[in-house]
């Protein structure tokens, strides 16, 4: 249940708000581009220049923490990229941020050119939230149409036709984003080259002495003219323009028909993002934080913080109230199933709470309250379907507890740590309390990049091919007992085609058998195992002296 007053205290902190901050997180003087839902398919999706938007709400934790790296970057980008915000918060903008996708506050877009024109290639930007990690991710987008030549081809470039063409002589080998975006500015006019030092013939030719050099020639067999000003993309231009002019950006307007079709979609799109929204700012009123956060792990993809999109609209049916009690984290109770679940080569990010032994008939309040906290938190997740890293129960009794403690340097108390084997890290909650908003802090500062980790040792983490494979579970349906054909019909969804099965029921003196037997082959397997690789230890140790030969790639 929402409530009233969180919502009465956002309403009332707008109007206290700075002018610049109530209307949007930017001012004009702002080296970001301001973009909204009518000028964004001009400015942004039909420009032949790369873009990264920001879709953001003025009272958005995340967004306010991110505007000093974003405006960093659009300085840094300024003339080679567009770098845009789009403030989701505005009524018109909507339908807008609803059809982009947009899920939660701030998600980050990259939009490239494509081939045909005004149908750009768009991507979450899933990188470190910091103005370095936005710069590179946007330079690495930026289309090439350098043309990179050589004293053997050369010639050929020259001769293709009279139209105007620039060459960049360099000492670099690799192509720059300001020649990058410079060849976009002259797209289909002006054809841009680039000729490294090493070229001999072509230099001489064209009387390079110095790097870089760069050179027009204005075509229709005018004598070719060396640049001499500053290397500056707006001082570039300038000389270039006395052969052609620069294309336009953004593109001259054209007029568009909308449909019925178009504008009902719009409608939906801005009542749904409309009603995502609101449940968003009141959670972040509630609890003064982003607590909530797309799925999209370090692993496969940087986060973006998420709101509730469990809306209850006017015309929603109400569910039956009942008590909304959070079932207790998964237990990891042996060392084989954190092997399968956290500590392999391919394993993703695991959230562990390492607990201290139980002394007397209850678990301590830390060990409670963690566990508790932890629980809700997943529930809540799990209850609204989203992604989110799995969370366990580590307890003293399973032995690789204890050499988790010993080589991460943890205490004996309650610890908790991510935990990533396909990366090798870890990351430590450095608190010694663990409210449910503690918690969230945490995870939310892991999902968005922000908190340190370290390297796992690498003995902790197991192959993940030697592994053997985990138990599948089947939910049988809840008549099973007494209608053992409905729970053949579940079993048989589950195998592979072609395999047959038959039920044989046995008693408990006939299933302790099975677990002790199951048991003592799996202690044999371990003890050849461990038998084995003492012999290899053994027989490497009486290896060749003589030194390994070491080749340079």
């Amino acid at each position: 249940m929402v409530q009233s007053l969180p919502i009465a205290l956002t309403a009332a902190s707008l109007f206290l708000l700075p002018p610049a901050l109530a209307d949007g997180l930017y001012t004009k003087s702002s080296p970001v581009l301001q973009v909204s839902g009518s000028n964004y398919d001009s400015l942004i999706a039909k420009s032949n220049h790369t873009s990264i938007v920001e879709f953001y709400a003025p009272w958005c934790g995340h967004c306010k923490n991110l505007q000093p790296a974003f405006e960093k970057a659009a300085r840094s980008l300024t003339g080679l990229a567009k770098v845009a915000a789009v403030n989701c918060d505005e009524e018109s903008n909507k339908p807008f941020c609803g059809s982009m996708g947009v899920q939660g506050f701030p998600t980050l877009k990259i939009v490239k050119p494509g081939k045909k024109p005004g149908k750009p290639i768009v991507e979450d930007y899933q990188g470190q939230r910091t103005a370095k990690g936005i710069v590179d991710a946007v330079i690495d987008k930026i289309p090439n149409h350098v043309k990179r030549l050589k004293d053997a081809d050369y010639q050929d470039w020259l001769e293709e036709s009279d139209a105007p063409k620039a060459i960049l002589f360099s000492d670099k080998g690799s192509t720059s984003a300001l020649l990058k975006a410079v060849a976009i500015d002259f797209l289909g006019s002006i054809g841009v080259a680039q000729i490294r030092n090493l070229e001999k013939e072509a230099t001489q030719v064209f009387h390079v002495e110095k790097y870089p050099t760069l050179v027009l020639l204005p075509g229709d067999g005018k004598d070719p003219v060396t640049y001499d000003g500053e290397l500056k993309k707006d001082k570039i231009v300038k000389f270039l323009s006395q052969a052609a002019s620069p294309n336009p950006d953004p593109a001259p307007k054209k007029a568009k028909s909308s449909s019925k079709t178009d504008k009902s979609r719009a409608s939906k799109a801005s009542s749904s993002f409309a009603d995502a929204s609101k449940s968003h700012a009141s959670s972040e009123a509630k609890t003064d934080k982003a607590s909530q956060t797309m799925e999209s792990m370090e692993d496969d993809s940087q986060p973006t913080e998420s709101p509730d999109p469990n809306v209850v609209r006017e015309d929603t049916q109400k569910p039956i109230k009942v008590p909304d009690v959070a079932p207790p984290i998964s237990a990891l109770d042996d060392s084989l199933s954190l092997q399968q679940k956290c500590l392999n080569t391919k394993a993703g990010t695991c959230i562990l709470a390492l607990l201290p032994p139980v002394e007397g008939e209850s678990a301590s309040p830390e060990t409670l309250q963690a566990v508790s906290s932890l629980s809700e938190i997943h529930h809540k997740h799990e209850t609204a379907k989203r992604n989110l890293f799995p969370f366990y129960q580590l307890p003293a009794s399973n032995t690789e507890a204890d050499s988790l403690r010993k080589q991460l340097s943890l205490g004996n108390g309650v610890e908790l740590i991510a935990i990533n084997g396909k990366r090798a890290w870890y990351r430590y909650y450095p608190k010694t309390t663990f409210t449910q908003p503690e918690i969230e802090d945490w995870i939310d500062a892991i999902r968005m990049g922000d908190s340190p980790k370290s390297k796992l040792p690498d003995d902790l983490i197991a192959d993940a091919e030697t592994l053997p494979a985990e138990p599948t579970y089947v939910k049988l349906p809840k008549d099973y007992q007494s209608n053992p054909e409905a729970m053949r019909e579940a079993l048989k969804g589950q195998m592979p085609e072609g395999v047959e099965f038959e039920f044989e029921e046995m008693d408990d003196s006939e299933y302790d058998r099975v677990i002790k037997q199951a048991k003592e082959d799996a202690a044999k397997r371990e003890a050849k195992e461990k038998a084995e690789a003492s012999v290899v230890t053994e027989e490497e140790g009486r290896g060749s002296d003589e030194p390994i030969e070491h080749v340079e790639l």
